[in-house]
């Protein structure tokens, strides 16, 4: 029953983006203005309860949560062919000092559940934060964009990889956009996101 209330985002979302678009075409955003990835599978909308979850994992240690919530992605990605042809799992780096204090990357909890469930590997110092950018929350879309900019770097080339990046929130996809960005300079072919939320708002 617990389960049951997780919110599922609905399905024909943008194969892009995963904003739920109804008719499963590219949504005008990124039609108008097309991301540096290439596809997006995102598990749940952030909202009651997954968000507490999230955030549980995320700020309050619960690392058993990284399991729940990385085997529910695995069956959603098997379910719909997702992960069919991924050569690396890249999480979504924190910056030295902000992994110092929290102690962990949710992130790369995730990634790792998701790597063994696969058999992919998972890269978790391939993709570094170079730049420790404030916090995301309550930036405007546009602000947000250039608050990640030039905030990642490779630590080596990736000679035409397909790579799938894990992030727990998915917002206006700002982050993963400049993550994608990164890594395809570094010589990625492919680079898909793996969420575990989908904030439907700005």
């Amino acid at each position: 029953p617990c389960e049951a209330d997780l919110p599922r985002l609905p399905p024909g979302g943008c194969p892009r983006c995963a904003l739920p678009v109804g008719s499963g075409a590219v949504c005008g955003r990124c039609m108008s203005e097309p991301p540096a990835f290439d596809a997006t599978t995102a598990l749940f909308e952030y909202a009651f309860p997954a968000d507490v979850l999230v955030q549980g994992l995320k700020f309050r240690g619960e690392l058993a949560l990284a399991s729940f919530l990385a085997d529910k992605l695995y069956s959603e990605l098997v379910a719909a062919g997702s992960a069919a042809g991924t050569d690396l799992i890249v999480p979504v780096p924190l910056h030295a000092s902000r992994l110092t204090e929290r102690g962990y990357n949710q992130s790369m909890e995730v990634a790792r559940g998701l790597g063994a469930k696969l058999g992919i590997p998972v890269a978790g110092t391939l993709c570094e934060r170079v730049r420790n950018t404030p916090a995301q929350l309550g930036l405007p879309w546009r602000d947000r964009r250039e608050n990640v900019r030039g905030a990642f770097s490779c630590t080596k080339a990736l000679d035409g990889k397909r790579v799938a990046v894990v992030d727990d929130v998915m917002t206006t996809g700002a982050t993963l956009g400049e993550v994608a960005a990164t890594l395809k300079q570094f010589g990625a072919a492919r680079v898909v996101n793996w969420a575990l939320t989908r904030a439907l708002s700005d």
